[in-house]
């Protein structure tokens, strides 16, 4: 039974806030899923940077676009974070295995994505 959440990041652009997740991830032992196309390379030095040395502790994870996420993680809680979300989230009872979803940071999520994870 897993004992911790998924972090999602869908389609980011910026390297340093990419890298300062995968440094927050491996502090909490949370597997980090990005969805491509990312923004950059992830041997971009701004990315390593930011995640100084944390990189090799993190459980980091691609994934071609959001079904082929979704296919593999089915049947989990999927939680988008986002500004037009209609619950907060400190009003939610987190379970291990949840996955929070976030959008890219200049585009947020697409209709498409938030469609998709609208009825769980």
């Amino acid at each position: 039974m897993e004992k911790t959440f998924h972090i999602v990041l869908h389609e980011p652009r910026i390297p340093s806030n990419t890298g300062n997740i995968i440094r927050l991830s491996a502090n909490l032992g949370c597997p980090l899923h990005l969805i491509e196309p990312l923004g950059f390379e992830l041997e971009e030095k701004k990315l390593r940077r930011a995640g100084l040395d944390y990189h090799d502790l993190a459980s980091v994870n691609l994934h071609t676009d959001f079904f082929a996420f979704q296919k593999k993680y089915e049947n989990r809680r999927v939680f988008a974070v986002t500004t037009r979300g209609k619950t907060r989230y400190d009003k939610v009872t987190y379970q291990p295995g949840d996955i929070l979803l976030f959008g890219s940071e200049t585009s947020g999520l697409p209709d498409l994505v938030r469609g998709a994870i609208a009825d769980e």
